[in-house]
């Protein structure tokens, strides 16, 4: 008996030089720079080409006959060698405490007890645990006893190290710590030491008033106070960076935007990255040996094809990256032209993955993986990709104008409110709809939150 079905099935059309490219094209400058020694030592097929440091390749066309064996990067401008700091050339925070618990009085029980405190700080130079847990913690794990009143006599000790602050449980006790190391604390610092021990919470919502009446003190006595709190660290690990961690944290931007003769020139950059190309002998190999290979060698012969036809494709899937990398920021250049002479924020046009796709005829998922994590040095600043997209509104003339003007022009409105009377945002949208923009209040509230300005209550100052 015959029967009717109707089945959906799932096929990858991909081909695998579109699915390296496509893994190759999502990755910023320094991975795939990784990336590339990585395939360069694991596939023997690869080499490096050596060049002298004063040549440079030549730019090949978007579609030239560069052959795919062969490969160097479009465009390339030698920038400024980045300098990383290694592991070796500084300590971190915590071996810089570690140092310092040896010159304290503290007996080796107790060193090794905080030895274990500062393996708990965060990143900040926080101790964010509870003492009892990592009471417990010591007998559970390393069978060492102790109790919390013992524990917080060896974390006085610590908090009594260099930097300032360091091993606080809160931002309240790290900014007391910081106060306190003063032994002949001035008027200011003394009131300082008042408002965050007593009035902490009326401190961060700028409840001055409040501050001034408990303490019975004037706009002066407590505008210098408020100096003195302003000029301490909330986060004191950060004055001890972890180089390995300065190196994760530093921008390395994918392109360079230059201005020549007035008109922005646009290159991809190279750090160190390897020229590859076919070993010859796996060339020669591949075209003349294998062919007539005995039976015997055939698994030979597999394996340096196999080899060979992968370095080719991860060559040509380097050259489709690149040049679909210098593609598409062509075209968010050609359209923000008018921006990128002078890095003019209101001159922004509403731009979407969508625009960009049409002009440069790639889908919208190749521009999502190029603008993601890629960062572009210009004349004005180093900005990510993403910071040139915005959604589109109209102002009360029927012109389309980017999201990221309407937030410009906010963000100067409240640069340039009276700090004593900052604007609630109900005046913010009269005053944009003023100026032609026509927006609710809990959009300008939105806009607000997204460029990280506190409501009006928190940005008043005395």
């Amino acid at each position: 008996m015959l029967k009717q079905t109707t089945q959906l099935k799932l096929q990858q059309k991909l081909s695998p030089l579109q699915i390296q490219t496509i893994k190759l094209l999502e990755l910023p400058i320094m991975q795939f720079n990784q990336r590339v020694k990585e395939e360069l030592e694991e596939n023997p097929a690869l080499d490096e080409e050596q060049m002298p440091d004063d040549e440079h390749p030549p730019v090949p066309a978007p579609d030239d006959d560069t052959p795919a064996y062969k490969l160097y990067n479009p465009s390339f401008t030698p920038p400024a060698k980045p300098e990383f700091p290694t592991l070796s050339a500084k300590e971190n925070f915590r071996q810089q405490l570690d140092t310092q618990i040896g010159y304290t009085h503290l007996n080796e029980h107790q060193r090794t007890i905080a030895s274990y405190l500062i393996g708990n700080l965060d990143d900040d130079g926080y101790l964010r645990r509870e003492l009892p847990a990592i009471a417990d913690d010591l007998a559970f794990h390393s069978n060492i006893h102790s109790t919390p009143e013992e524990l917080q006599q060896i974390l006085a000790a610590i908090q009594d190290l260099d930097p300032p602050g360091i091993a606080a449980r809160n931002l309240q006790e790290c900014l007391l710590i910081q106060l306190q190391k003063h032994s002949h604390p001035t008027p200011s610092q003394q009131i300082a030491i008042q408002i965050i021990r007593k009035h902490f919470n009326n401190f961060g919502k700028k409840h001055y008033q409040k501050i001034k009446n408990k303490l019975q003190i004037d706009d002066q006595t407590l505008k210098k106070a408020i100096h003195e709190i302003t000029k301490l660290n909330p986060r004191p690990a950060n004055s001890h960076h972890d180089s390995y961690n300065d190196q994760a944290r530093q921008i390395v931007p994918d392109f360079l935007l230059e201005l020549t003769d007035g008109q922005p020139q646009l290159s991809l950059l190279r750090y160190n990255t390897p020229q590859l190309l076919l070993n010859k002998h796996y060339a020669q190999l591949t075209h003349h040996t294998i062919p007539h290979a005995p039976a015997k060698n055939r698994a030979a012969a597999t394996f340096i094809r196999q080899k060979t036809e992968d370095a080719a494709r991860f060559i040509e899937a380097i050259k489709q990256r690149q040049q679909t990398l210098l593609t598409t920021m062509q075209t968010i250049l050609n359209y923000q032209h008018e921006y990128f002479l002078d890095g003019d924020e209101t001159k922004l046009r509403p731009m979407t993955l969508r625009h960009i796709a049409d002009r440069c005829g790639y889908d919208i998922s190749t521009i999502s993986r190029v603008v993601n994590s890629k960062y572009i040095q210009t004349h004005f600043g180093i900005y990510p990709l993403k910071h040139f997209f915005s959604e589109a509104m109209k102002n009360t003339a029927g012109e389309e104008i980017s999201t990221r003007e309407i937030k410009t022009i906010l963000q100067q409105t409240i640069q340039y409110e009276d700090k004593k009377k900052p604007l609630p945002d109900a005046q913010l949208t009269t005053l944009l709809k003023q100026r032609g923009y026509n927006l609710a209040r809990r959009t300008v509230a939105k806009y607000r939150e997204q460029l990280n300005i506190p409501v009006a209550r928190l940005r008043k100052e005395l």
